[in-house]
C-alpha cells in the first residue's frame, strides 16, 4: 500500500478487489448504455445484486462517455456506486486524455454532491477499452491530486488495482508526480 497526503486528504493505492471495499462509494467503470459487462463492471454487478440494475434502469437510460451517474450498492459494503465510462482508447489523438480526466473529475464531483468522504476507483478505460496503463496512470492521479488540492474533499480517494503490475505503475507514476 502506498499512502499519501494531499492537503487533508489521504490518497493511497492498494491492489485488491473493489468489491470488497469498504469505502463509502466506490466506482464502477461502466458502458454509455450502463449494462452489465465485463471487468470491474461486471464484477460490481455479480456481487451487488440485481438491485444496482433495477435503480439504473428507472433512473437512467445511458451515461455519456466523461459522466458520471450514482445508485445504491446493493450488496456491496460501500453505500454508493458511482458509475462513469472511460474512453474506449484509439490512438491517444481522439480526445481520450481529457474524456478520462472527466470520467475521474465527474466521479469526484458526483461524491461530493452526495457528501461522500471516502471513494474508491479502479483503473479506468485500462480493461477492454485498452487505455495503456501508463499513461491512464498520469491522467488519473493528476486528476484527482489537482481535484484534492482543489476541493480538499472527500477525505479518501483510494485506487484499487488488479494485479501487481498495475499497482507497481500506478505507484511509480505517484512517486514520480510527487518529486
Amino acid at each position: 500500500m502506498k499512502r499519501v497526503k494531499i492537503g487533508n486528504c489521504l490518497l493511497e493505492i492498494i491492489q485488491g478487489d473493489i468489491t470488497e471495499q469498504d469505502t463509502e462509494a466506490i466506482v464502477n467503470a461502466a458502458n454509455e448504455r450502463l449494462i452489465p459487462g465485463g471487468g470491474v463492471d461486471g464484477a460490481i454487478h455479480r456481487k451487488g445484486g440485481p438491485s444496482i440494475l433495477e435503480e439504473l434502469r428507472a433512473k437512467y437510460t445511458h451515461c455519456p462517455t466523461g459522466e458520471a451517474v450514482i445508485t445504491g450498492a446493493g450488496n456491496l459494503k460501500a453505500k454508493y456506486i458511482i458509475h462513469t465510462v472511460g474512453p474506449i482508447y484509439k490512438n491517444g489523438k481522439s480526445g481520450e486524455e481529457e474524456l478520462l480526466a472527466s470520467a475521474y473529475k465527474n466521479s469526484l464531483l458526483k461524491a461530493l454532491e452526495y457528501n461522500i468522504n471516502s471513494v474508491s476507483f479502479p483503473s479506468l478505460s485500462t480493461g477492454a477499452y485498452g487505455y495503456p496503463l501508463k499513461d491512464a496512470s498520469q491522467i488519473a492521479l493528476k486528476t484527482v491530486i489537482s481535484f484534492l488540492k482543489e476541493y480538499q474533499k472527500p477525505e479518501l480517494v483510494r485506487f484499487v488495482l488488479w494485479g501487481e503490475e498495475a499497482y507497481k505503475i500506478f505507484e511509480h507514476t505517484l512517486e514520480n508526480l510527487l518529486t
